[in-house]
């Protein structure tokens, strides 16, 4: 893997460099400037949060714990890497940087926050800082400028060959980890233990995940964002519903899944139907490809599935018009994903910034541009049974159209989604996720 890393790299950096410096040009700067950031203070203590690097930072270099450090790119000259290894006997001090990266950079190694704002640009010469506001850091506050941001932002929905690689490794963690909490399901494990089985084999802590994993048992799997973990076993263990990624150098992988318990076979059969419906989508993403017609596109299938099961009578067409899907399916297709798990610039106009409107009626679609090759995106289909929509449903005149008796039947499996990574490229799509599925 580090060979493989190694070799795509360079390239990797070039085209980093390259932006940056236009970037600057676009901006009027003359020295990028990125914080690896501080970690956060708890209210009324002295413990910090679990640092979370700046993926800025993160996307030149795979240093994911080494707060204080920073990079300095000045265009024609080898990059700097102010490397902070603080004289420290609380915690865990960085070990010297090495790797197939270290070569890249002119390294200077710095005992504390200080003496690395000291080695930065000084404040008289045109220098644009990226990074969150950081008062530890006197003489180096974050300026963030718009048309730098919107321009690095842009160019960050292409990922490299060497971005790829790291994010398939990230597929490969997650689906062996999804692999360890299904079978913590079928052995009849609580949340809890389902999680604490996840982790072992993602051998990744929560801190270093990419996200809150969802691990939802029977009706939480109608609770969108449900991170509660009870940590008893229900009596009876009906579906499971699995929202969790993992990690690699800071690249993330977002992965869900849906299971039946053995003996339900008319929720296996409609969690057959969304599995269906979402690789049809997953093979869409290509280039030119519209993100919020495919998002459209999807509510018309979802009707189908819906009608399918006996659960609405009604056509897709009128379904979806009358807003009965989005009681079915409330949230968005997807979403672009990289360095951050919801990533930049999903609505983003064009490289000088601006936004693209989601179409009305679907408020929480993440993504509303064109879809290029180089960009990974999320397809995350659902259906669900939740109390509240279903309750505003029922109030309405197309509630005529709509089965209770079979919503009933379903209420106490929560719901269904079925999510993959995939990559637009030049031709057919790759799908990170299933490719990792069928390694483990």
């Amino acid at each position: 893997m580090q060979d493989r890393l190694a070799s795509l790299y360079t390239q990797h950096l070039a085209t980093l460099r390259d932006r940056a410096d236009k970037a600057l040009a676009l901006g009027g700067f003359d020295h990028l400037v990125i914080a690896a950031s501080l970690p956060l203070r708890k209210f009324l203590d002295d413990q910090d949060y679990p640092f979370v690097a700046n993926p800025h930072f993160l996307h030149w270099l795979p240093l994911t714990d080494t707060p204080g450090s920073w990079i300095v790119h000045t265009p024609g000259k080898k990059p700097r890497l102010i490397f902070l290894q603080p004289k420290d006997y609380w915690h865990v001090v960085p070990a010297a940087p090495s790797g197939y990266w270290v070569e890249h950079f002119d390294i200077e190694i710095v005992r504390n926050a200080t003496d690395a704002v000291a080695l930065l640009p000084g404040a008289d010469q045109r220098r644009a800082i990226l990074g969150p506001e950081c008062p530890a850091a006197p003489g180096a506050e974050a300026n963030n400028p718009q048309a730098v941001i919107d321009y690095l932002h842009w160019h960050r929905s292409y990922k490299t060959p060497y971005e790829l690689e790291l994010m398939r490794e990230a597929s490969r963690i997650g689906t062996r980890a999804h692999r360890a909490a299904e079978r913590a399901f079928r052995a009849g494990e609580s949340e809890f233990g389902i999680q604490m089985a996840y982790l072992a084999a993602a051998r990744q802590m929560e801190a270093e995940l990419p996200y809150a994993n969802i691990v939802g048992l029977n009706e939480h799997g109608a609770v969108l964002h449900y991170t509660h973990f009870d940590r008893k076993a229900p009596a009876q263990s009906r579906s499971f519903l699995i929202d969790a990624g993992a990690s690699a150098a800071g690249y993330a992988s977002d992965i869900t899944r849906t299971y039946a318990a053995h003996g339900h076979s008319e929720f296996q059969a409609l969690i057959d139907s969304v599995d269906a419906a979402q690789q049809g989508f997953a093979a869409k993403v290509r280039a030119g490809q519209s993100y919020p017609e495919l998002h459209i596109h999807a509510h018309h299938v979802l009707a189908g599935v819906l009608r399918e099961h006996g659960i609405v009578r009604m056509s897709a067409e009128s379904a979806v018009a009358s807003g009965v899907t989005s009681a079915f399916f409330p949230h968005g297709l997807g979403h672009p994903i990289g360095l951050q798990v919801h990533d930049v610039s999903g609505f983003q106009l064009n490289e000088r910034g601006g936004t693209i409107a989601r179409p009305q009626g679907h408020p929480y679609l993440r993504m509303t541009r064109l879809l290029e090759p180089g960009m990974v995106v999320t397809i995350e289909p659902g259906l669900y049974f939740i109390d509240m929509l279903l309750d505003e449903l029922r109030a309405k005149p197309v509630a005529s159209e709509i089965d209770w008796a079979k919503v009933d039947v379903f209420r106490p499996y929560g719901g269904i989604r079925i999510e993959d990574d995939v990559v637009c490229t030049d031709a057919a799509p790759e799908n990170l996720t299933r490719d990792a599925f069928a390694l483990t």
